[in-house]
């Protein structure tokens, strides 16, 4: 089954003026991860569009581009967006909740914030409104805050990427502790590690960008000391 039409039969399920919030609180069980991850991305990115103040045709097309959306799927993913821009409940509220649906799946919190990432660059432009917004939601996720940097210097083009914090280190770290923490995190964005931890088949794709980003790190890291 497609997962945009279990999204549909979702969506479908919500009762008259019940919240789109309030699938979080059912969507926890494994096999419902993918679609969970989904939902949680768009309305996320809808919350986020909303804080800035725009929606462009550029972070349409992101969403779209993290999820393969084929254009007979697009109206279910419009009915997420809109749902999440109608509700009242504010995006704290919502990053709540999803926090509690991947309660224990650390990995995959992280595997949601890149897709947010990924939609705030759509344009090319980092607003300050994203900025704050993307930051907020890590910490209610629980990112740590060499994470959340690590994430934000591999897509906001304003600087090259510091190598120790794409791997999460700090610049002082012992070599050895540099390659368990490059280790850890090919390990992690392997494929079948993310369709294991709930990451739709639809999504896979950011792993591309991620592992390019984590092997160029340990290369420039490695290639300069010798310890």
């Amino acid at each position: 089954m497609s997962i945009w039409i279990r999204i549909s039969e979702v969506l479908a399920a919500l009762t008259s003026g019940e919240a789109l919030s309030s699938l979080f609180d059912r969507l926890r069980t494994p096999p419902e991860r993918s679609v969970a991850f989904t939902i949680a991305v768009i309305a996320l990115s809808a919350k986020m569009a909303k804080a800035d103040g725009l929606v462009t045709r550029d972070e349409v097309t992101a969403i779209r581009e993290v999820f393969q959306i084929a254009r007979e799927d697009e109206a279910g993913a419009a009915r997420v967006f809109n749902l999440a821009r109608q509700d009242v409940a504010g995006f704290e509220d919502y990053a709540r909740r999803i926090r509690a649906m991947f309660r224990g799946e650390q990995e995959c919190l992280c595997d949601l914030m890149e897709g947010l990432f990924h939609v705030a660059m759509a344009d090319g432009t980092y607003h300050p409104a994203e900025d704050a917004f993307l930051h907020r939601v890590a910490e209610i996720f629980g990112v740590p805050e060499a994470e959340f940097r690590g994430l934000r210097s591999r897509f906001v083009p304003d600087a090259v990427p510091d190598p120790y914090s794409v791997l999460g280190v700090s610049a002082d770290a012992e070599l050895h502790e540099v390659r368990k923490a490059w280790k850890r995190m090919v390990r992690d964005t392997h494929p079948d590690a993310m369709l294991a931890r709930g990451v739709p088949q639809e999504a896979v794709k950011l792993a591309e960008r991620r592992m390019i980003d984590i092997n160029r790190a340990w290369e420039d890291i490695s290639a300069g000391r010798s310890d």
